[in-house]
């Protein structure tokens, strides 16, 4: 059984969510794999897809926010949502990765849910991140330092690529395709 948490920001490449999850669901089902999908949504990504589309592809609890880091825990002794999640992920999808939360792992930030889990990561683990943002922030100097920093930590980076983004823009800096991401975690999955 491969435990698979995907992390999801605050980019529009958020809407790529549901096709991710089922995409990964038939590769891990084709290949005879056991496996379970959980994941944690940062309040910006809400913006991009319909949470009720994610939900009917997963049972129910499988999927977190922030808020839920404050209702499983009341006293000392209860269960933390982060170490828990932490704890139960073989591997760690972080899809999209966007610019604010980039610098927020880098610099050691955790103020959510999403940040939480990675601050905490067991560095024995596998942890997967797909960029995306626009072109002019994937080619600023911080995302560079930004980049560098979450290699050294032996994080693995999967894109971005090349194509038209949202905003019209074309340029390098969108999140690499689903087949792309779900190839690279497939790479781990046992």
């Amino acid at each position: 059984m491969t435990n698979i948490l995907i992390i999801v920001t605050g980019s529009v490449a958020a809407i790529k969510l549901p096709i991710l999850v089922k995409k990964l669901q038939e590769k891990c089902l084709a290949n005879g794999h056991l496996f379970q999908i959980r994941i944690v949504l940062t309040e910006p990504s809400l913006h991009f897809f319909k949470l009720v589309e994610v939900e009917n592809l997963l049972p129910a609890g499988s999927i977190y926010r922030d808020a839920d880091e404050w209702t499983t825990w009341t006293k000392m002794g209860d269960p933390v949502l982060h170490i828990e999640l932490r704890n139960w992920a073989d591997i760690g999808v972080i899809a999209p990765l966007d610019a604010n939360t980039m610098g927020k792992l880098s610099n050691g930030i955790c103020d959510n849910l999403a940040s939480c889990v990675v601050r905490a990561w067991d560095i024995n683990k596998k942890l997967l991140y797909a960029p995306a943002m626009n072109a002019h922030m994937w080619t600023h100097r911080i995302t560079e330092k930004c980049i560098r920093v979450l290699n050294d930590l032996g994080y693995i980076q999967i894109g971005p690529i090349c194509k038209k983004l949202a905003c019209g823009d074309f340029g390098m800096g969108a999140m690499a395709e689903v087949d792309q991401i779900v190839a690279k975690i497939m790479e781990f999955v046992r």
